[in-house]
Protein backbone atom coordinates (compact mmCIF):
# COMPACT_ATOMS: atom_id res chain seq x y z
CA UNK A 1 0.00 0.00 0.00
CA UNK A 2 2.85 2.50 0.98
CA UNK A 3 4.56 1.42 -2.41
CA UNK A 4 1.53 2.46 -4.32
CA UNK A 5 0.95 5.62 -2.06
CA UNK A 6 3.98 6.61 -3.21
CA UNK A 7 3.36 5.75 -7.03
CA UNK A 8 -0.16 8.26 -6.80
CA UNK A 9 2.26 10.98 -5.20
CA UNK A 10 4.66 10.62 -8.08
CA UNK A 11 1.96 10.73 -10.73
CA UNK A 12 0.13 14.10 -9.07
CA UNK A 13 3.24 15.26 -8.86
CA UNK A 14 4.01 14.51 -13.06
CA UNK A 15 0.66 16.22 -13.70
CA UNK A 16 0.95 18.88 -11.46
CA UNK A 17 4.18 19.94 -13.55
CA UNK A 18 2.53 19.38 -16.36
CA UNK A 19 -0.31 21.53 -16.02
CA UNK A 20 2.42 24.28 -14.54
CA UNK A 21 4.29 23.66 -17.67
CA UNK A 22 1.25 24.30 -20.27
CA UNK A 23 -0.15 27.41 -18.34
CA UNK A 24 3.60 28.81 -18.59
CA UNK A 25 3.10 28.13 -22.64
CA UNK A 26 0.54 29.17 -23.02
CA UNK A 27 0.83 32.44 -20.95
CA UNK A 28 3.51 32.99 -23.42
CA UNK A 29 2.08 32.65 -26.17
CA UNK A 30 -0.82 35.02 -25.00
CA UNK A 31 2.29 37.68 -24.75
CA UNK A 32 3.92 36.87 -27.68
CA UNK A 33 0.82 36.35 -30.39
CA UNK A 34 2.11 39.77 -31.87
CA UNK A 35 4.37 37.27 -33.91
CA UNK A 36 5.24 39.45 -37.10
CA UNK A 37 4.94 42.58 -35.53
CA UNK A 38 7.52 44.48 -34.03
CA UNK A 39 6.95 47.01 -31.99
CA UNK A 40 8.07 50.85 -32.61
CA UNK A 41 7.65 52.58 -28.90
CA UNK A 42 4.26 52.62 -28.32
CA UNK A 43 2.84 51.23 -31.68
CA UNK A 44 3.88 48.22 -33.22
CA UNK A 45 4.74 48.23 -37.13
CA UNK A 46 2.87 44.56 -38.89
CA UNK A 47 5.48 42.63 -40.45
CA UNK A 48 4.25 39.40 -43.24
CA UNK A 49 0.94 38.24 -42.41
CA UNK A 50 -1.01 36.49 -41.72
CA UNK A 51 -0.70 36.75 -37.95
CA UNK A 52 -2.34 34.90 -35.25
CA UNK A 53 -2.71 35.84 -31.82
CA UNK A 54 -3.91 33.29 -28.68
CA UNK A 55 -7.37 32.16 -28.49
CA UNK A 56 -9.47 33.79 -26.03
CA UNK A 57 -12.58 31.88 -26.19
CA UNK A 58 -13.28 27.91 -27.47
CA UNK A 59 -14.36 26.75 -30.85
CA UNK A 60 -12.46 27.63 -34.32
CA UNK A 61 -11.55 30.79 -36.32
CA UNK A 62 -14.12 31.16 -39.57
CA UNK A 63 -15.19 33.91 -41.31
CA UNK A 64 -17.51 36.42 -40.45
CA UNK A 65 -17.47 38.52 -43.30
CA UNK A 66 -14.93 39.48 -45.79
CA UNK A 67 -14.43 42.23 -48.51
CA UNK A 68 -11.37 41.78 -50.99
CA UNK A 69 -9.60 45.20 -51.68
CA UNK A 70 -10.41 46.32 -54.71
CA UNK A 71 -8.03 49.46 -55.18
CA UNK A 72 -7.23 52.92 -54.51
CA UNK A 73 -9.70 55.25 -53.41
CA UNK A 74 -10.31 58.38 -56.14
CA UNK A 75 -9.52 61.84 -54.29
CA UNK A 76 -7.19 60.15 -51.24
CA UNK A 77 -3.94 60.47 -52.65
CA UNK A 78 -2.82 63.74 -51.00
CA UNK A 79 -4.66 62.97 -47.50
CA UNK A 80 -5.47 59.66 -47.19
CA UNK A 81 -8.97 60.17 -44.26
CA UNK A 82 -5.75 61.98 -42.18
CA UNK A 83 -8.13 62.69 -38.85
CA UNK A 84 -10.81 61.61 -39.56
CA UNK A 85 -12.19 58.24 -37.87
CA UNK A 86 -14.20 55.61 -40.45
CA UNK A 87 -17.05 53.28 -39.11
CA UNK A 88 -17.47 50.38 -41.30
CA UNK A 89 -20.80 48.44 -40.83
CA UNK A 90 -20.35 45.04 -42.07
CA UNK A 91 -22.90 42.03 -41.94
CA UNK A 92 -22.09 38.19 -40.07
CA UNK A 93 -22.68 35.54 -41.51
CA UNK A 94 -22.21 33.01 -38.38
CA UNK A 95 -21.78 34.58 -34.58
CA UNK A 96 -19.21 33.81 -32.23
CA UNK A 97 -17.60 34.66 -28.54
CA UNK A 98 -14.51 36.52 -30.17
CA UNK A 99 -13.55 38.61 -32.92
CA UNK A 100 -10.80 39.87 -34.86
CA UNK A 101 -10.02 41.99 -37.94
CA UNK A 102 -7.86 42.77 -40.27
CA UNK A 103 -7.06 46.05 -41.83
CA UNK A 104 -5.27 46.32 -45.43
CA UNK A 105 -3.05 49.35 -46.82
CA UNK A 106 -2.67 47.45 -49.71
CA UNK A 107 -2.99 50.13 -52.04
CA UNK A 108 -1.33 52.57 -50.00
CA UNK A 109 1.79 54.40 -50.66
CA UNK A 110 2.84 55.24 -47.22
CA UNK A 111 2.73 53.46 -43.95
CA UNK A 112 -0.81 53.80 -42.43
CA UNK A 113 -0.80 54.72 -38.63
CA UNK A 114 -3.47 53.56 -37.06
CA UNK A 115 -3.57 54.31 -33.19
CA UNK A 116 -7.27 54.19 -32.56
CA UNK A 117 -9.44 50.95 -33.24
CA UNK A 118 -12.72 49.17 -31.95
CA UNK A 119 -15.58 46.96 -32.66
CA UNK A 120 -19.22 46.94 -31.53
CA UNK A 121 -22.26 45.13 -31.98
CA UNK A 122 -24.44 47.76 -33.92
CA UNK A 123 -27.60 48.76 -31.50
CA UNK A 124 -29.85 48.71 -35.29
CA UNK A 125 -29.54 47.88 -38.42
CA UNK A 126 -27.92 51.05 -40.62
CA UNK A 127 -27.15 53.27 -37.78
CA UNK A 128 -23.75 54.00 -36.35
CA UNK A 129 -24.74 53.28 -32.46
CA UNK A 130 -23.35 50.61 -30.63
CA UNK A 131 -25.24 48.13 -28.53
CA UNK A 132 -24.79 49.08 -24.51
CA UNK A 133 -21.77 46.74 -23.57
CA UNK A 134 -20.60 45.60 -26.95
CA UNK A 135 -17.77 47.79 -27.49
CA UNK A 136 -14.20 46.98 -27.55
CA UNK A 137 -10.93 48.54 -28.00
CA UNK A 138 -9.18 46.46 -30.78
CA UNK A 139 -5.16 45.79 -29.62
CA UNK A 140 -2.40 44.64 -32.25
CA UNK A 141 0.72 42.54 -30.35
CA UNK A 142 -0.50 43.82 -27.49
CA UNK A 143 -0.22 47.57 -28.60
CA UNK A 144 -3.07 49.83 -28.30
CA UNK A 145 -1.74 51.25 -31.83
CA UNK A 146 -0.35 49.64 -35.33
CA UNK A 147 1.68 50.86 -38.37
CA UNK A 148 0.63 48.68 -41.15
CA UNK A 149 3.42 49.29 -44.01
CA UNK A 150 2.15 50.10 -47.97
CA UNK A 151 1.06 46.96 -49.38
CA UNK A 152 0.74 45.46 -46.10
CA UNK A 153 -1.85 44.49 -43.56
CA UNK A 154 -2.44 43.90 -39.62
CA UNK A 155 -4.71 41.32 -38.02
CA UNK A 156 -5.85 42.77 -34.33
CA UNK A 157 -5.63 40.53 -31.67
CA UNK A 158 -8.98 39.06 -30.14
CA UNK A 159 -11.14 40.48 -28.29
CA UNK A 160 -14.17 38.67 -26.36
CA UNK A 161 -17.32 39.84 -27.46
CA UNK A 162 -20.78 38.06 -28.09
CA UNK A 163 -20.99 38.44 -31.50
CA UNK A 164 -24.68 37.62 -33.09
CA UNK A 165 -24.98 35.81 -36.66
CA UNK A 166 -26.98 38.15 -39.09
CA UNK A 167 -26.23 41.27 -37.48
CA UNK A 168 -24.30 44.31 -38.11
CA UNK A 169 -21.37 45.00 -36.69
CA UNK A 170 -19.35 48.25 -36.82
CA UNK A 171 -15.32 48.43 -36.80
CA UNK A 172 -13.99 51.68 -36.44
CA UNK A 173 -10.30 53.21 -37.40
CA UNK A 174 -8.66 56.01 -36.62
CA UNK A 175 -5.54 57.03 -38.26
CA UNK A 176 -3.81 60.73 -37.70
CA UNK A 177 -1.52 61.00 -40.42
CA UNK A 178 -2.32 60.37 -44.30
CA UNK A 179 -0.82 56.71 -45.92
CA UNK A 180 -1.82 58.05 -48.94
CA UNK A 181 -4.55 56.38 -51.40
CA UNK A 182 -7.37 54.52 -48.96
CA UNK A 183 -7.41 50.87 -49.41
CA UNK A 184 -11.31 50.77 -50.42
CA UNK A 185 -14.23 47.98 -51.72
CA UNK A 186 -16.27 50.61 -53.65
CA UNK A 187 -19.50 48.60 -54.26
CA UNK A 188 -20.27 48.05 -49.96
CA UNK A 189 -24.59 47.89 -50.84
CA UNK A 190 -24.18 48.93 -47.41
CA UNK A 191 -23.93 52.46 -45.44
CA UNK A 192 -20.82 53.65 -43.19
CA UNK A 193 -20.01 56.67 -41.32
CA UNK A 194 -17.25 59.47 -41.24
CA UNK A 195 -16.47 61.26 -37.96
CA UNK A 196 -14.43 64.14 -38.05
CA UNK A 197 -11.50 63.71 -35.29
CA UNK A 198 -10.56 60.73 -32.93
CA UNK A 199 -14.12 59.41 -32.15
CA UNK A 200 -13.67 55.46 -32.67
CA UNK A 201 -15.32 55.14 -28.79
CA UNK A 202 -17.93 57.36 -29.19
CA UNK A 203 -21.27 54.57 -28.64
CA UNK A 204 -24.00 57.39 -29.54
CA UNK A 205 -22.73 57.95 -33.42
CA UNK A 206 -23.63 61.39 -33.02
CA UNK A 207 -20.24 62.11 -34.19
CA UNK A 208 -20.89 60.49 -37.25
CA UNK A 209 -22.43 62.59 -39.37
CA UNK A 210 -20.65 61.66 -42.86
CA UNK A 211 -21.34 58.87 -45.03
CA UNK A 212 -20.02 56.34 -47.62
CA UNK A 213 -20.77 53.71 -49.46
CA UNK A 214 -17.43 52.18 -49.53
CA UNK A 215 -15.75 49.43 -47.06
CA UNK A 216 -12.27 51.43 -46.15
CA UNK A 217 -9.50 49.28 -44.57
CA UNK A 218 -11.19 46.59 -43.33
CA UNK A 219 -10.93 43.67 -45.48
CA UNK A 220 -12.15 40.85 -42.76
CA UNK A 221 -13.88 40.07 -39.72
CA UNK A 222 -12.96 36.40 -38.17
CA UNK A 223 -14.78 35.25 -35.12
CA UNK A 224 -14.25 32.28 -32.47
CA UNK A 225 -16.91 29.82 -32.01
CA UNK A 226 -18.68 27.08 -32.44
CA UNK A 227 -22.13 27.90 -35.40
CA UNK A 228 -19.29 26.48 -38.25
CA UNK A 229 -16.59 23.62 -39.11
CA UNK A 230 -15.14 25.69 -41.99
CA UNK A 231 -15.31 28.76 -44.59
CA UNK A 232 -16.43 28.87 -47.78
CA UNK A 233 -15.22 31.40 -50.23
CA UNK A 234 -17.60 33.33 -52.93
CA UNK A 235 -14.84 33.97 -55.38
CA UNK A 236 -15.97 36.12 -58.07
CA UNK A 237 -17.22 39.52 -59.91
CA UNK A 238 -20.04 42.03 -59.71
CA UNK A 239 -22.66 39.15 -59.62
CA UNK A 240 -21.03 37.70 -56.37
CA UNK A 241 -19.89 41.60 -55.52
CA UNK A 242 -24.13 41.91 -55.36
CA UNK A 243 -23.85 45.24 -57.34
CA UNK A 244 -27.48 45.61 -58.05
CA UNK A 245 -29.01 43.82 -54.88
CA UNK A 246 -30.96 45.85 -52.65
CA UNK A 247 -28.89 48.03 -50.65
CA UNK A 248 -28.43 47.43 -46.73
CA UNK A 249 -30.52 44.54 -46.98
CA UNK A 250 -27.86 41.89 -47.65
CA UNK A 251 -29.63 40.24 -50.30
CA UNK A 252 -26.21 39.00 -52.30
CA UNK A 253 -25.90 35.56 -53.52
CA UNK A 254 -23.48 34.93 -51.13
CA UNK A 255 -25.65 36.25 -48.33
CA UNK A 256 -28.48 33.85 -49.30
CA UNK A 257 -25.83 31.08 -49.08
CA UNK A 258 -24.82 31.61 -45.44
CA UNK A 259 -28.75 31.80 -44.55
CA UNK A 260 -29.45 28.53 -46.03
CA UNK A 261 -26.48 26.93 -44.57
CA UNK A 262 -27.51 28.15 -41.28
CA UNK A 263 -30.90 26.81 -41.60
CA UNK A 264 -29.63 23.59 -42.69
CA UNK A 265 -29.84 20.77 -40.25
CA UNK A 266 -26.88 18.45 -40.19
CA UNK A 267 -28.85 15.57 -40.62
CA UNK A 268 -29.19 16.40 -44.23
CA UNK A 269 -25.70 16.56 -45.74
CA UNK A 270 -25.42 20.55 -45.37
CA UNK A 271 -21.90 21.23 -43.96
CA UNK A 272 -21.38 23.76 -41.42
CA UNK A 273 -19.64 26.42 -43.19
CA UNK A 274 -19.46 30.25 -42.79
CA UNK A 275 -19.78 32.13 -46.05
CA UNK A 276 -17.77 35.22 -46.78
CA UNK A 277 -17.60 37.00 -50.05
CA UNK A 278 -14.58 38.04 -52.14
CA UNK A 279 -16.38 39.13 -55.36
CA UNK A 280 -15.01 42.35 -57.08
CA UNK A 281 -17.24 44.48 -59.22
CA UNK A 282 -15.77 44.44 -63.13
CA UNK A 283 -12.75 41.88 -61.44
CA UNK A 284 -11.34 39.65 -64.60
CA UNK A 285 -9.75 35.88 -64.11
CA UNK A 286 -6.87 37.00 -66.12
CA UNK A 287 -5.89 40.54 -66.17
CA UNK A 288 -5.06 42.77 -63.95
CA UNK A 289 -7.27 46.18 -63.84
CA UNK A 290 -6.78 49.52 -61.54
CA UNK A 291 -10.25 50.44 -61.19
CA UNK A 292 -11.10 46.99 -60.52
CA UNK A 293 -8.72 44.48 -59.09
CA UNK A 294 -5.94 42.69 -59.59
CA UNK A 295 -6.63 39.34 -61.16
CA UNK A 296 -8.63 36.46 -59.85
CA UNK A 297 -5.00 34.67 -60.57
CA UNK A 298 -3.21 37.25 -58.36
CA UNK A 299 -5.32 37.29 -55.61
CA UNK A 300 -6.97 34.07 -55.27
CA UNK A 301 -3.87 33.39 -53.02
CA UNK A 302 -5.09 36.34 -50.43
CA UNK A 303 -8.85 36.60 -51.12
CA UNK A 304 -9.23 32.68 -50.85
CA UNK A 305 -6.49 30.70 -49.10
CA UNK A 306 -5.76 33.48 -47.31
CA UNK A 307 -9.07 32.66 -45.18
CA UNK A 308 -9.59 30.97 -41.74
CA UNK A 309 -10.27 27.07 -41.68
CA UNK A 310 -11.02 27.70 -45.87
CA UNK A 311 -12.57 24.46 -47.11
CA UNK A 312 -14.07 25.00 -50.42
CA UNK A 313 -14.28 28.11 -52.52
CA UNK A 314 -17.03 28.96 -55.60
CA UNK A 315 -15.40 30.74 -58.42
CA UNK A 316 -17.91 32.26 -60.49
CA UNK A 317 -14.98 34.86 -62.92
CA UNK A 318 -14.63 34.98 -66.44
CA UNK A 319 -17.73 37.07 -67.70
CA UNK A 320 -15.64 40.46 -67.56
CA UNK A 321 -13.12 38.75 -69.19
CA UNK A 322 -15.21 38.46 -72.33
CA UNK A 323 -16.97 41.53 -72.34
CA UNK A 324 -13.85 43.53 -71.75
CA UNK A 325 -11.59 42.26 -73.44
CA UNK A 326 -10.86 44.42 -77.06
CA UNK A 327 -10.69 41.84 -79.14
CA UNK A 328 -12.15 38.49 -78.84
CA UNK A 329 -11.77 36.50 -76.17
CA UNK A 330 -9.94 33.03 -76.24
CA UNK A 331 -12.32 30.39 -73.90
CA UNK A 332 -9.33 27.88 -74.12
CA UNK A 333 -7.51 30.65 -72.06
CA UNK A 334 -9.96 31.47 -69.78
CA UNK A 335 -10.60 27.99 -69.17
CA UNK A 336 -6.61 27.47 -68.21
CA UNK A 337 -6.99 30.33 -66.23
CA UNK A 338 -9.81 28.55 -64.10
CA UNK A 339 -7.86 25.11 -64.36
CA UNK A 340 -5.04 27.35 -62.53
CA UNK A 341 -7.17 28.27 -59.53
CA UNK A 342 -8.56 24.82 -59.08
CA UNK A 343 -5.05 23.11 -58.90
CA UNK A 344 -4.07 26.27 -56.16
CA UNK A 345 -7.03 25.41 -54.45
CA UNK A 346 -6.44 21.67 -54.26
CA UNK A 347 -2.99 22.07 -53.23
CA UNK A 348 -4.09 23.60 -50.07
CA UNK A 349 -6.54 20.96 -49.63
CA UNK A 350 -9.59 23.12 -50.65
CA UNK A 351 -12.97 22.13 -52.85
CA UNK A 352 -13.19 24.13 -56.17
CA UNK A 353 -16.94 24.20 -56.98
CA UNK A 354 -17.21 25.83 -60.30
CA UNK A 355 -20.03 28.34 -61.88
CA UNK A 356 -21.14 28.52 -65.07
CA UNK A 357 -21.36 32.03 -66.65
CA UNK A 358 -24.60 33.49 -66.94
CA UNK A 359 -26.33 35.11 -69.87
CA UNK A 360 -25.92 38.67 -71.12
CA UNK A 361 -28.64 38.84 -74.03
CA UNK A 362 -29.13 42.57 -74.51
CA UNK A 363 -26.58 44.18 -72.17
CA UNK A 364 -23.92 46.87 -74.79
CA UNK A 365 -21.89 44.25 -74.75
CA UNK A 366 -23.20 41.63 -75.83
CA UNK A 367 -22.91 40.41 -79.37
CA UNK A 368 -23.12 36.60 -81.44
CA UNK A 369 -19.03 36.07 -81.04
CA UNK A 370 -19.26 36.53 -77.56
CA UNK A 371 -21.75 34.81 -76.90
CA UNK A 372 -20.07 32.15 -78.75
CA UNK A 373 -16.56 31.97 -76.56
CA UNK A 374 -19.45 32.33 -72.79
CA UNK A 375 -21.07 29.34 -74.30
CA UNK A 376 -17.79 27.30 -75.21
CA UNK A 377 -16.52 27.85 -71.48
CA UNK A 378 -19.42 26.73 -69.88
CA UNK A 379 -19.22 23.76 -72.09
CA UNK A 380 -15.89 22.89 -70.59
CA UNK A 381 -17.02 23.84 -67.02
CA UNK A 382 -20.21 21.39 -67.47
CA UNK A 383 -18.20 18.35 -69.08
CA UNK A 384 -14.66 19.51 -69.29
CA UNK A 385 -13.47 17.59 -65.61
CA UNK A 386 -12.60 21.08 -64.24
CA UNK A 387 -14.10 21.34 -61.16
CA UNK A 388 -15.00 18.78 -58.12
CA UNK A 389 -18.36 20.25 -58.53
CA UNK A 390 -20.38 22.50 -60.63
CA UNK A 391 -23.16 24.92 -59.90
CA UNK A 392 -25.12 25.81 -63.16
CA UNK A 393 -26.14 29.35 -62.29
CA UNK A 394 -26.31 29.81 -66.23
CA UNK A 395 -29.00 27.08 -66.68
CA UNK A 396 -30.91 28.97 -63.02
CA UNK A 397 -31.20 32.36 -64.61
CA UNK A 398 -31.56 31.96 -67.97
CA UNK A 399 -34.55 32.96 -70.25
CA UNK A 400 -36.37 29.53 -70.84
CA UNK A 401 -37.41 31.47 -74.53
CA UNK A 402 -34.30 32.76 -75.30
CA UNK A 403 -31.47 31.21 -72.91
CA UNK A 404 -28.90 34.03 -74.17
CA UNK A 405 -30.66 36.69 -71.66
CA UNK A 406 -31.74 36.17 -68.62
CA UNK A 407 -35.47 35.43 -67.69
CA UNK A 408 -37.30 38.45 -66.83
CA UNK A 409 -38.25 38.20 -63.11
CA UNK A 410 -34.60 37.79 -62.18
CA UNK A 411 -32.59 40.20 -64.58
CA UNK A 412 -32.00 43.94 -62.65
CA UNK A 413 -32.79 45.75 -65.91
CA UNK A 414 -29.30 45.83 -66.83
CA UNK A 415 -29.72 42.19 -68.71
CA UNK A 416 -26.24 41.27 -66.99
CA UNK A 417 -26.75 41.62 -62.92
CA UNK A 418 -29.40 39.74 -61.41
CA UNK A 419 -32.30 41.06 -59.04
CA UNK A 420 -32.63 40.23 -56.05
CA UNK A 421 -34.73 37.23 -56.89
CA UNK A 422 -32.21 36.25 -59.13
CA UNK A 423 -29.57 36.38 -56.89
CA UNK A 424 -31.25 34.08 -54.31
CA UNK A 425 -32.39 31.75 -57.27
CA UNK A 426 -28.58 31.03 -57.85
CA UNK A 427 -27.70 30.55 -53.95
CA UNK A 428 -30.90 28.09 -54.21
CA UNK A 429 -29.20 26.34 -57.45
CA UNK A 430 -26.69 25.65 -55.14
CA UNK A 431 -26.37 21.91 -53.79
CA UNK A 432 -25.25 22.12 -50.57
CA UNK A 433 -23.72 18.97 -49.95
CA UNK A 434 -21.20 20.10 -52.66
CA UNK A 435 -19.55 22.39 -50.45
CA UNK A 436 -18.35 19.54 -48.28
CA UNK A 437 -15.70 16.43 -49.10
CA UNK A 438 -12.23 15.83 -49.28
CA UNK A 439 -10.07 18.08 -52.47
CA UNK A 440 -8.54 15.40 -54.60
CA UNK A 441 -4.94 14.67 -53.58
CA UNK A 442 -2.15 16.85 -55.61
CA UNK A 443 -0.37 13.82 -57.54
Amino acid sequence: MTARRQGYALLSAIVALVVVLSTAIYVSAAAGHGRGHRHAGDAVVAGPGPHHAAPVSTGVWVGAWAAAPAGAEPGTAADGMAGRTVRNVVHTGVGGSAARVTLSNLYGDRPLTVTHATLAVAAHDDSPAAAPGTLRRLGFGGAAAVVVPAGGQAVSDPVAVDVPHDADILVSVYSPTSAGPVTYHPRARQTSYVAEGESTEDTSGAAFTGTTPYWRYLTALDVLGDEADGTVVAFGDSLTDGVTSTSGANRRWPDALADRLRAAPAADGAPRYAVVNAGISGNRLLADDPRHGASGLHRFARDVLGRPRVKAVVIDLGINDILRNRTLADPQTIVAGLRTLVDRAHAHGVRAVGATLTPFRGHRGYNAAREDVRQQVNRAIRTGGLFDEVVDFDKALRDPYDPRGLRPEYDSGDHLHPSDRGYRRMAQTLDLEKLSGSAPARL
